[in-house]
């Protein structure tokens, strides 16, 4: 599995169909008068017999009809050209005289009626938070997305999009502008990173509680796919807790993730995945697809983001500490067992580590995490980073072949 970059030039494929990342994207006229013809009718020649003279009292009557008839045709006429105007102007349709262009016009009063809990009114409300991130190292190039999270200019974004030290950076805000950005720090296993743009005063996001969304929810995916700036896909969550392990052998990352049916593409990595109170669930990172190499690999409706309370976490830390930091188990696992029904052999405990305290040991096979399936150490180590240290989590295991349930207290890496 690869998270992907194909859009940096230069880079390697990996042959694998996990990925992410991506680069930056115009009548009648409604006042022309009524015209009706009527035509006279013709007096029969002299030459007629009575049969084909027309009696002198029938002439009068057509002529009465038809006077008629052009009457109200005009009157209906005008009489729906002044109701096409009132209820044009009324539904915000267009002005005339003083006031905005039609085209103008049109384009504001029909946002304006949008309810400000409709899609349409939170896409307006947080489409000026997101950003489209450029990152630049050497000749090789890359686009992703990524959101303000602060006001005075804290980004949040991936490792993967913002390019690793060195990097030159610069965002697109929403409404075209541009600016500089500088690399704060990564947590390359978690594929979080965060940037900050020199300004104050920027429109920062909310965040929800990732903890507290559910399966099928409805959910916003912003971002830059395939250059398209100010990209809005709509889905619902797909599944909680998906673990995903991507990247390169030496260098994997982990996600226990939010998977969702948002179109997502090369260039969302790092926006932003909205509920629909305009509040941040995830950072959209990575996608499956049916392609066997990154350049062609396309949206199927299996996208996946990393929890905003993991990522939140992690960015805090990288801000204040400078580095983020990892939860851990206390144990190593056996990257070779094997088993029909799944899970994940301890190949050693660390001594006074969680694991140990928790009364596990080697040879102890970890079925469930949390109630999370584990089938195999990525799963676990995705799991495992969720949750901050410190937090007490319910494990089951097998020892012996007897069914064996603990509670654990992940701890926080020695580095």
């Amino acid at each position: 599995m690869t998270d992907g970059s194909p859009w940096r030039r230069g880079a390697g494929q990996s042959g694998e169909v996990w990925w992410s990342d991506g680069i930056s994207d115009p009548w009648r006229n409604p006042q022309a008068a009524t015209v009706v013809y009527a035509p006279v009718p013709a007096e029969p020649p002299e030459s007629a017999t009575p049969l084909e003279r027309p009696p002198a009292e029938p002439r009068k009557g057509i002529g009465l009809v038809l006077m008629v008839s052009v009457i109200t045709a005009l009157l209906a006429g005008a009489l729906g050209g002044t109701l096409g105007y009132v209820f044009a102007v009324r539904s915000g349709g267009g002005t005339l005289g003083g006031g905005s262009a039609l085209g103008e016009g049109s384009a504001n009063g029909g946002l304006g009626q949008r309810p400000p809990d409709s899609i349409a009114g939170v896409v307006k409300k947080v489409l000026p938070s997101v950003v489209t991130i450029r990152a630049r190292v050497g000749s090789n190039g890359s686009l992703g997305s990524g959101f303000i999270v602060s006001n005075d200019g804290y980004v949040l974004t991936n490792d993967h999009v913002a390019g690793g030290p060195g990097s030159q950076l610069s965002v697109t805000f929403a409404d075209g502008r541009t600016a500089d950005a500088k690399l704060v720090g990564t947590e390359p296993e978690s594929d979080v990173a965060v940037i900050k743009i020199e300004q104050s005063n920027l429109p920062a996001v909310e965040f929800a509680d990732s903890d507290s969304v559910q399966v099928g929810d409805p959910v916003l995916a912003i971002g830059a796919p395939l250059a398209l700036s100010n990209t809005v896909t709509y889905g619902i969550v797909s599944a909680l807790d998906r673990p995903v392990v991507a990247g390169e052998a030496s260098s994997p990352r982990y996600y226990a993730a939010i998977q969702t049916d948002a179109a997502v593409n090369q260039g969302n990595s790092g926006g932003p995945l909205f509920d629909l109170n305009g509040r941040v669930v995830g950072i959209n990172s990575v996608i499956k697809s049916l392609a066997s190499d990154e350049e062609t690999a396309g949206n199927v409706g299996l996208a996946f983001a990393i929890p905003i309370n993991q990522a939140k976490r992690q960015a805090q830390d990288i801000i204040e500490r400078g580095k983020a930091r990892r939860t851990v188990l206390g144990a190593t696992t056996d990257p070779n067992y094997r088993s029909a029904n799944g899970g994940v052999k301890i190949n050693s405990v660390a001594a006074g580590g969680p694991a140990e305290q928790a009364g596990m040991r080697a040879g102890d096979v970890i079925t469930r995490f949390n109630d999370d399936a584990v089938e195999d150490p990525g799963d676990l180590v995705a799991l495992i980073r969720k949750y901050a240290p410190g937090s007490v989590v319910p494990v089951t295991y097998q020892r012996d072949g007897s069914e064996q349930k603990t509670s654990v207290t992940l701890a926080q890496d020695a580095n």
